[in-house]
């Protein structure tokens, strides 16, 4: 029996709909921008595993770390103790965060680095005795699947069941440079009329939204006017940070800086889940306090896991490693050519571009997990690469460590894909 034959008997996957899709491709290997499949077809793997894999699949730069700790030191409790990979993961961050930075707090994915991060917000109110409980997001964000995270969303097609049990939020338009004033103008009346605790955003690119890309200038604005109201700010980075827009952050292409940053995804190069909490120092002094209630009370059983951290201490080496930020900008250079080529394209109403990351949107309609969308999927994969087109969007954001021959391979297929509709 194969593996996939296997997998229908118990496995409930992400994102599916097993009545329509029953069935899932068996990945047996990966390495560098491949995957491999139990029928011996590969793949090249042209959005890093959900944006994770940005240094290529075991890379043996952090797979030969974290054996090394494996030997060493598995896991220990957060609480309490500390350990050398977690120290040295945060000293290595503070060199490359936004200045403003200062604590970090360990957590497992993305959604509940956000997760933390609302908390933050909130009780950094209540603790100064000034409860405030609404919540400022983006139209059409995405910031995870938990509750609070889920509350501060915009899509409903990820959270329409689970409106009734939501935080109170309130949406403005992201700012696309030409709307900037109205937005800013909608904010403030906002700010008059409620009682707002925090600003959560995806800086400058909208993942779930299908790369859905912002003004850097709008959104500084933004962040100036919620400074000036004392709104928390918080980052969702999880998709953005360590190098997609051409920075190590999103957030280091606005001069004003966030309160808050969630990380995860790439931040261990794919090898582990993790996630962290950033803040600033004005936000832990909140919690800092005589009263044991006033503390941030969460925590999870694998927080800084030390072999997590030794993966995400060896890929920020990578990151700023002179190869990898070569071959960022010249993975830039490449997108650039080809969207020059491709936009004119009759099939291509739109396309966009930050760093690494880029998009174009078809001038067909079709439904986010339609049936055109479906068959463009199969498109890709069977001509070799893995894609996953997000309605009528598809996008590229592949690992750093990709060859101009596999760019060159992707930029074909999506070629053939629009010739094909």
């Amino acid at each position: 029996m194969t593996l996939k034959e296997r997998d229908k008997k118990h496995l409930w996957h992400p994102l599916t709909q097993h009545k329509l899709h029953p069935e899932a491709i068996a990945i047996t290997k990966a390495k560098g921008c491949l995957l491999y499949d139990e029928d011996g077809h590969e793949y090249i793997d042209a959005i890093a595993s959900w944006y994770t894999c940005m240094y290529g699949h075991c890379n043996t730069h952090i797979t030969d770390r974290v054996h090394a700790q494996m030997l060493q030191l598995d896991q220990v409790v957060f609480s309490g103790f500390t350990h050398s990979p977690a120290v040295e993961l945060s000293e290595a961050l503070m060199k490359i965060l936004p200045d403003n930075q200062n604590k970090i707090f360990f957590s497992d994915n993305g959604s509940t680095s956000v997760e933390i991060g609302i908390k933050m917000a909130l009780q950094f109110h209540f603790n100064n005795g000034n409860k405030r409980h609404i919540l400022i997001a983006f139209e059409d964000g995405f910031h995870g699947d938990t509750f609070g995270a889920m509350s501060v969303s915009g899509l409903s097609v990820y959270n329409g069941p689970f409106q009734d049990f939501s935080l109170e939020v309130k949406r403005i338009p992201p700012p696309n440079g030409e709307n900037n004033a109205s937005v800013l103008s909608t904010l403030h009346t906002l700010i008059k009329t409620n009682n707002v605790a925090g600003f959560i955003y995806e800086p400058l690119v909208q993942g779930a939204a299908a790369m859905k890309m912002h003004d850097a200038q709008g959104l500084n604005g933004i962040l100036n006017l919620c400074k000036t109201h004392n709104i928390i700010t918080i980052a969702d980075e999880v998709m953005t940070g360590f190098g997609k827009t051409g920075a190590y952050f999103a957030s280091d292409h606005m001069e004003t800086k966030p309160d808050i940053i969630c990380l995860s995804k790439a931040l261990t190069g794919g090898l582990l889940p993790m996630a962290l909490t950033t803040c600033t120092e004005d936000i832990f002094k909140a919690f800092y306090s005589d009263q044991i209630s006033k503390g941030l009370f969460h925590g999870h059983t694998y927080s800084a896991n030390p072999l997590a951290c030794t993966a995400a201490l060896a890929s920020i080496e990578l990151l700023q490693s002179e190869t990898i930020q070569q071959n960022i900008t010249r993975i830039i250079e490449s997108h650039k050519t080809f969207n020059a080529y491709i936009k004119t394209h009759p099939k291509v109403k739109s396309t966009r571009q930050i760093g690494v990351i880029f998009a174009l949107d078809l001038n067909i309609e079709m439904k986010r997990y339609g049936n055109l969308r479906d068959k463009l999927f199969k498109f890709f994969l069977d001509r070799g690469v893995f894609l996953r087109p997000l309605g009528n969007t598809i996008y590229i954001q592949a690992p750093y460590v990709i060859s101009d021959n596999q760019l060159k391979t992707i930029y074909k297929v999506i070629e053939e894909a629009l010739n094909s509709i």
